[in-house]
C-alpha cells in the first residue's frame, strides 16, 4: 500500500479527537484564548449542552483580518517563542480553533480595540466558508454550532446535554477560581445564568462564590516555599469535607490543571484526619519557573509534569499539615447548622450526607444524667494530662450550667465540663455558648498523637502482661506480623511466636491501658496483609499507631468524673488535630449561646 499525505482537513480532525473531546473541552480552549487576550469579562452561552451553541464573548485585545486568517490554521499562535521551556501563557500549541473549524461550524468575529471596524471569519467542516468585514465591539465573539456535525461518531460517546452542560459549568468555575480579576457569566437556554462577579485581588472572595460562603468560614490560609517554588491557596478543615474530590482544585502558573501528583498529595496530607469515603476541600496554587515543569504532556494541557516531582509533593503535603497542625483542630462551622436544623419543628433525620450531618450527630433532645461514679475508671497518665482544678460536683437538674464561673469557662476555648449525658458526650460551657465533645473519638485522638510523637523519639513505655495473651490466627498473618515485630515493639507491642497458628502477646502499650489483644492483634493482621509492600511497615507505623490508639482509648459508656472530663479538654486544646478522631469524625461540635437563643425565638 502505497504512503500518501493526509488531507490538511483529516490531519486537523484527528488533532481534533485528542484536543476537543467534548464540548466542555471546547469551552476551556476558547475562555484560554480569552483570558491571554487580556480579558477581563468573558461570557460563555451554550444550547443542547454545548453540542447546539458554544458561544464565548470577551473584551480582549481583539484580531485583525490578518490574524484572523492565521488563527484558523494549524501551528499558528502568538504565544510562543522557540522554545517550549518559558510557556507563560495558557494556550500555546496553535491547535484548538483549526480542531473546532474541523469538526463543526465555526465562526469568529473580532474587533482590536484601535480599528475602526471589525472582521468575521467561518469555516465548517475545516473549510473557509467566507472572510469579510463585520460590525463588532472591541474583542472577540467565538461561535462554535453543530459541534462534531462532522464526525458524527464522535456524538454517540458524548453524554446527555446536563452532564455536557454540568462539565462547561466545571470548567468556568476552575477558570473563575484562577483569574478572580474577571468577571465570568455563564448563560443560555438549557441553564440557569451563573454569574460570578470580578472580586480584584480577593482570591478567597472568588472561592467563596464558587465553592460557598461556608469556605471562608473553614479555610485555612496555605503560604510555603521551597526551593524557589512556591505554595498558596486554602486548605478546608478536615470536618469540612465532600463525598468526592470535585472540590480540590488545583493551579499551576495560574494554569487549572488535574494532576494525580498534587490530587495524590493532598490525600496524603489529610492521611488520619478524614472518614473513609469523604474527601477534603482544597485550592492550590503553585508558582514555579516555567522551565522546572512542562504543561506539554498532552493536548488537552490538563496534566503537567514537575521536573523534581517529590520536590513539590513535600512541600504540598508538609504545607497543609503544618496548617492543620495550626489551625485545623477546630470543628467545621456547618456542624452547629446540622445540628440547628434537627431541633426544628417536624426534623426527621436523613441519610448522612457529610461526617457531621444530623443522623450521625450526637445532638439528641436533653434527658437529665444520672450521676457520675466516684471510682476512677479511665486513666489519663499516659497523656501527661494537666491536673484541673476540681469543678464542683455536677447536678443532674438542668440548672447546673448556671453555676459556672466567668473565670471558670472564659479560660478555656472548650469551656468546663458540665455534664456527661448518655455516658457519652461531655457538654461544657464556654463563655459563649457550649460544647458538645465525643469522649471516645477526643480521647482516641489524643492517644494517637502522643504515640505519634513518641515514634520520633524513643519507644513507648510498655506494660507487662502477667499472663500472655495468645492469639490464634492464620500461618500466614503470623509470618506477617513476625517480620515486623520490631517495629511493632518501638510502639510498646512485644509479641512472640506461640506455635505455627498463635502469637503470644506479652507486653502493651502502657498509655493504652487495659486492651483487647486479641482483638489488636487480629485487626493488626489484617491492615498488614493489606498494607505490605517492599517498603515495609516502617512507613506506616502511624496507621498502626493509629490501630493501637483506637483499641486503647477511653470507651463509650464509660462514665467519666469532673475532673476527668475537664483534663480531657485541656489536652484537647493543646493537641494538633485534636478537632477530629483518627477516622475523620470531629470530636466536638460547638454551638454559639446565639443559635440557642435562636432556638427559642429571643433573636
Amino acid at each position: 500500500m502505497a504512503i500518501r499525505q493526509l488531507s490538511e482537513t483529516l490531519i486537523n480532525q484527528i488533532a481534533a479527537g485528542e484536543v476537543i473531546e467534548r464540548p466542555a473541552s471546547a469551552a476551556k480552549e476558547l475562555i484560554e484564548n480569552a483570558l491571554d487576550a487580556g480579558a477581563t469579562r468573558i461570557e460563555i452561552a451554550t444550547s443542547g449542552g454545548g453540542k447546539a451553541l458554544l458561544r464565548v464573548s470577551d473584551n480582549g485585545s481583539g484580531m485583525d483580518a490578518a490574524d484572523l486568517e492565521l488563527a484558523v490554521r494549524r501551528h499558528c499562535t502568538s504565544k510562543l517563542s522557540e522554545t517550549l521551556e518559558d510557556i507563560r501563557t495558557l494556550g500555546f500549541r496553535g491547535e484548538a480553533l483549526p480542531s473546532i473549524g474541523s469538526v463543526a461550524r465555526l465562526s469568529i468575529a473580532s474587533r482590536r480595540r484601535d480599528s475602526a471596524g471589525g472582521h468575521e471569519i467561518a469555516v465548517n467542516g475545516g473549510k473557509i466558508a467566507h472572510m469579510r468585514p463585520a460590525a463588532a465591539n472591541p474583542g472577540t465573539i467565538v461561535e462554535v454550532r453543530d459541534l462534531f456535525f462532522a464526525t458524527p461518531a464522535r456524538l454517540k460517546f458524548l453524554k446527555t446535554e446536563k452532564a455536557e452542560a454540568g462539565a462547561i459549568t466545571e470548567i468556568v468555575k476552575r477558570m473563575a477560581i484562577a483569574f478572580p480579576a474577571v468577571r465570568f457569566v455563564l448563560s443560555g437556554s438549557d441553564r440557569t445564568t451563573l454569574e460570578f462577579p470580578a472580586t480584584g485581588d480577593d482570591h478567597l472572595a472568588r472561592m467563596a462564590q464558587v465553592l460557598g460562603k461556608e469556605f471562608r468560614d473553614n479555610a485555612i490560609a496555605l503560604d510555603a516555599e521551597r526551593e524557589e517554588i512556591s505554595l498558596t491557596g486554602f486548605a478546608g478543615v478536615p470536618t469540612f469535607n465532600r463525598g468526592n474530590s470535585a472540590h480540590q482544585y488545583a493551579f499551576v502558573n495560574g494554569r487549572p490543571v488535574q494532576d494525580k501528583l498534587i490530587l495524590s498529595a493532598i490525600r496524603g496530607a489529610y492521611a488520619e484526619t478524614i472518614p473513609s469515603g469523604r474527601h477534603p476541600v482544597a485550592v492550590l496554587s503553585i508558582t514555579l519557573d516555567p522551565a522546572l515543569v512542562d504543561v506539554n504532556v498532552h493536548p488537552a494541557k490538563s496534566d503537567v509534569r514537575f521536573r523534581d516531582p517529590g520536590l513539590v509533593r513535600g512541600l504540598i503535603v508538609g504545607a497543609i499539615r503544618e496548617a492543620l497542625a495550626r489551625d485545623g483542630s477546630r470543628a467545621a462551622t456547618t456542624g452547629a447548622s446540622d445540628m440547628l436544623r434537627s431541633f426544628r419543628p417536624g426534623f426527621q433525620a436523613q441519610r448522612p450526607q457529610t461526617a457531621w450531618s444530623a443522623e450521625t450527630s450526637p445532638f439528641r433532645p436533653y434527658q437529665p444524667a444520672t450521676g457520675f461514679s466516684e471510682r476512677p475508671q479511665a486513666s489519663f497518665d499516659g497523656l501527661s494530662m494537666p491536673t484541673a482544678r476540681a469543678e464542683p460536683q455536677f447536678s443532674p437538674q438542668p440548672a447546673a450550667a448556671e453555676t459556672a464561673s466567668p473565670e471558670t469557662t472564659g479560660r478555656y476555648p472548650l469551656g468546663a465540663a458540665r455534664a456527661q449525658i448518655h455516658a457519652n458526650y461531655i457538654v461544657a460551657q464556654t463563655e459563649d455558648g457550649l460544647v458538645i465533645v465525643d469522649q471516645h473519638a477526643a480521647h482516641e485522638r489524643l492517644v494517637f498523637e502522643a504515640m505519634r510523637k513518641a515514634l520520633h523519639s524513643k519507644r513507648l513505655a510498655s506494660q507487662v502482661l502477667l499472663i500472655p495473651e495468645i492469639v490464634d490466627i492464620p500461618e500466614e498473618d503470623c509470618d506477617r506480623l513476625m517480620q515486623h515485630a520490631a517495629e511493632l515493639s518501638e510502639l510498646g507491642l512485644a509479641i512472640e511466636r506461640f506455635g505455627p497458628g498463635a502469637i503470644a502477646v506479652r507486653e502493651t502499650p502502657a498509655m493504652l491501658g487495659e486492651v483487647d489483644a486479641h482483638g489488636l492483634i487480629r485487626q493488626l493482621a489484617d491492615e498488614i496483609a493489606e498494607w505490605d509492600t517492599a517498603s515495609g511497615l516502617s512507613a506506616k507505623l502511624e496507621y498502626v499507631a493509629a490501630t493501637m490508639a483506637c483499641h486503647g482509648s477511653v470507651r463509650s459508656g464509660r462514665r467519666l468524673r469532673p475532673e476527668e472530663m475537664n483534663a480531657l479538654l485541656r489536652e484537647m486544646e493543646v493537641t494538633p488535630g485534636s478537632g477530629q478522631c483518627n477516622h475523620g469524625r470531629p470530636t466536638y461540635i460547638e454551638l454559639k449561646l446565639s443559635d440557642i437563643e435562636r432556638l427559642f425565638g429571643r433573636s
